[in-house]
């Protein structure tokens, strides 16, 4: 470990930390019937989030089918619409400040746009125990390739051995997986823990406040501890 380097721990933002989730499914949803792709149901949408945009669309329509960039864009459109029905799951902002507390530099690492950060951090609260944010903007790649939680502790100065991943989707769990971190996943985006677990995720919790409530003995309070 360089001296530089810090213990850490890289948080998904939809889903994990904010209730997000089910907007996104309407929106997508909505978005694939308003670009004529009516055979995509709400449930594909849902097990598909986590996935960054245009990957999302090839995922569930195929590489080779035209009009991606038709489909994200309705798909921002209908989300825009919903965006102020958005909230943080409850304690997120006390979770945020006591790893903090405990040492660990707190980094968001989302899929989502950097235009997005200017309202998802107001809505996260806790701002100043947050380090720093890594976009899609940041990677070639986004989720579920290991890109963005990579590029996120090598920006922020993390020592992989000491940094964890916390997600709310098998998306999220693969990624960590494939960039060598442990994985916290929660159950509060709306897949099950048998899944969760199955994907490879090293401990699950309900949301933020049940992580909180067992926080030091957690993944999170022993990479603290050193």
């Amino acid at each position: 470990m360089t001296p530089s380097a810090r213990p850490g721990v890289l948080f998904d933002v939809d889903g994990t930390l904010l209730d997000t989730n089910y907007l996104h499914v309407l929106a997508w949803w909505q978005a694939f019937r308003d670009t004529g792709h009516t055979d995509v149901s709400m449930a594909d949408c849902h097990r598909s989030i986590g996935i960054a945009s245009a990957e999302l669309v090839g995922h569930l329509l195929g590489d080779d089918v035209p009009g991606t960039d038709e489909v994200v864009e309705a798909h921002s459109r209908r989300y825009e619409a919903l965006r102020d029905q958005v909230v943080a799951f409850p304690r997120v902002a006390e979770l945020l400040s006591a790893c903090e507390e405990r040492g660990l530099a707190v980094v968001l690492a989302t899929s989502g746009a950097e235009s997005d950060l200017e309202w998802m951090q107001p809505a996260i609260g806790a701002g100043d125990a947050v380090a720093g944010a890594t976009t899609s903007a940041d990677v070639t790649s986004a989720k579920p390739a290991p890109d963005l939680l990579q590029t996120a502790a090598a920006d922020h100065g993390l020592d992989p051995a000491r940094t964890v991943a916390v997600g709310d989707t098998v998306w999220d769990v693969r990624s960590a997986k494939d960039a060598g971190l442990p994985c916290i996943a929660v159950t509060c985006g709306g897949i099950g823990r048998g899944e969760l677990v199955e994907a490879g995720a090293d401990e699950v919790y309900a949301d933020p406040a049940d992580l909180l409530a067992h926080l030091d003995d957690s993944l999170l309070g022993r990479v603290a501890r050193g």
